[in-house]
């Protein structure tokens, strides 16, 4: 992956860590080592999402963490035993198909 795609990448990875810090909390919202570890990746995202604003248009990137949607359905559906409905799976589906659209330039 070259340089032009790196604001990029990094959007999608602060995008998973918010999802995965969420996940951390929803699994331990009364036990302090899931809180911290929710904590540390939602840090962690926020500090990528800086940086990837500073590689990137903010038209570009910041519809990239519109993809914490997309994390959160998978976790709900695999990890949480959420039911995972045509309905939410559209809906998630025109999510990356609009952020696929506002980032994709040529």
């Amino acid at each position: 992956m070259g340089r032009r795609h790196t604001g990029k990448a990094m959007m999608v990875m602060a995008a998973w860590l918010t999802a995965t810090g969420q996940l951390f909390w929803k699994w331990g919202h009364d036990d302090i080592l899931y809180m911290t570890a929710g904590f540390l990746c939602y840090g962690a995202g926020a500090v990528l999402m800086i940086k990837a604003y500073a590689r990137e248009k903010l038209s570009v990137a910041y519809p990239l963490m519109c993809l914490s949607y997309v994390f959160a359905l998978i976790y709900g559906d695999l990890l949480l035993g959420e039911d995972l409905s045509w309905r939410k799976a559209g809906a998630v589906a025109l999510i990356g198909i609009g952020v696929t659209l506002t980032s994709y330039e040529r």
